[in-house]
């Protein structure tokens, strides 16, 4: 007689358990899990991975070309693997992935400053002043997916870029991101990602664990409401974790394939797309990755647009592609969310110094993997792309389909003390994306 393969991760303990429980009506609850992970086939754990352009790319010249009209200037649309959706010449390589991706090309948002627009396509809500911090959608995806104990954290940011006081929030430091900047601006070394200090050199892992033994004997002694010291002690006792176990060999792409860095593009964006799947890989349910800046290019692209945007889209255009491939190829596509946007668009029409100015009143972004219906085109613009001609969608519609898609109710409540904050300021999810 054969056996079912799942039931050969059981213990003869807890096959012994399991036998009196049927026994004696007993709710077993250390094998329960085992039972439950065994019978699911162990499915990934929901993630998501924020593609963050900061300084608003252009959406005529990116994911809505408007080739036919004077708006769209020189670039050129182009054909993908879905018939009848075409995306800018700028993008050749998304374009053969198109059948995974999900475009709304009619984001209809209030606000054209940079760290304004920021804040409202960060947390879901726009500045309001006031004594609420909101927290970043990095952090509610941690506070609600990290896993029990995880080794590493359940947010982390590769090259971050963003205004200093758009973090954790209300939710408090244990959901705050982990910072990944990289050892060094040179271009010859800046695509290797790192965590400083994540070897304690020098102290061997007895010296590391005595301390940390004489580190909780004296928490012991402190009062039961220092609120200040647990928030420390929780920030504390995840790094340790990280420590100890090294990143779970995360942060080391050196385990990668020479090929495949080669593909996502040996630059820091490209490396931390690189970085951001095998953080998913191990269980960390939020990883934003931004394409970073430098003297030659922005995504804020006041002066010579069409030069610029091409730059940055020869960075951007192999890492994203090379990503959706990978996690797919990899089973880890149905699992995790793709989230491409900045914090908003760029003026349809083109100004005398050949570029785009700020633009929050019709613009793209981009969603694929997570469940998301992929070959699809939410909303329009009109034929100048001066405004949404269907189907508009805000921040909060945008925030409630991402929780949505990676199994968050967008109808939850967060608690500042006791008062309790909707997780999405109102928004809608778009049902159509989510199947």
């Amino acid at each position: 007689m054969s056996i079912n393969r799942s039931f050969q991760k059981f213990t003869r303990r807890d096959l012994m358990r399991i036998a009196a429980a049927s026994l004696g009506g007993v709710s077993c609850s250390g094998w329960l899990p085992k039972l439950a992970q065994a019978t699911e086939g162990q499915r990934p754990p929901k993630a998501c991975i924020l593609l963050w352009m900061a300084g608003g790319p252009s959406q005529i010249d990116t994911l809505d070309p408007k080739p036919k009209h004077a708006n769209g200037g020189p670039t050129r649309a182009i054909s993908t693997s879905v018939p009848g959706i075409e995306l800018s010449e700028n993008l050749p390589l998304l374009a053969k992935q198109m059948e995974h991706v999900a475009l709304v090309r009619s984001m209809k948002t209030r606000e054209g400053d940079h760290g304004r627009a920021t804040q409202l396509m960060m947390t879901g809500y726009r500045p309001m002043g006031g004594n609420i911090e909101y927290p970043v959608l990095g952090s509610l995806v941690a506070e609600r997916l990290k896993p029990t104990a995880a080794q590493l954290p359940g947010f982390v940011a590769i090259s971050p870029f963003r205004p200093g006081n758009l973090g954790a929030g209300f939710l408090g430091p244990r959901y705050a991101p982990l910072m990944v900047s990289g050892v060094s601006n040179n271009p010859n070394t800046r695509a290797d990602l790192t965590v400083e200090n994540l070897d304690p050199s020098g102290i061997e892992r007895s010296e590391l664990s005595e301390r940390k033994f004489l580190l909780d004997v004296l928490r012991t002694g402190m009062p039961g409401d220092a609120s200040a010291a647990k928030k420390h002690a929780a920030v504390y006792d995840q790094a340790m974790r990280m420590v100890e176990t090294r990143g779970e060999g995360a942060f080391d792409l050196e385990q990668e394939p020479a090929e495949l860095r080669d593909a996502y593009g040996r630059n820091r964006f490209g490396q931390g797309c690189l970085l951001a799947r095998r953080l998913v890989e191990r269980n960390v349910p939020f990883v934003e990755v931004t394409l970073d800046t430098s003297t030659d290019a922005t995504w804020d692209s006041h002066l010579n647009n069409f030069r610029t945007v091409k730059t940055m889209c020869e960075t951007l255009d192999p890492a994203w592609s090379t990503l959706i491939n990978d996690l797919k190829q990899r089973g880890l596509l149905d699992s995790t969310l793709v989230v491409w946007m900045g914090e908003f668009g760029r003026t349809p029409r083109i100004n005398q110094n050949s570029g785009r100015d700020h633009f929050p009143d019709a613009w793209s972004v981009a969603l694929s993997g997570g469940g998301i219906q992929g070959g699809s085109v939410i909303g329009s613009t009109t034929v100048d792309g001066m405004s949404v001609d269907d189907r508009p969608v805000s921040a909060a519609d945008l925030f409630a389909t991402v929780l949505e898609g990676i199994g968050v109710s967008s109808d939850s409540d967060n608690y500042m003390g006791d008062r309790p904050i909707p997780i999405v300021d109102g928004g809608k999810p778009i049902k159509e994306l989510l199947g």
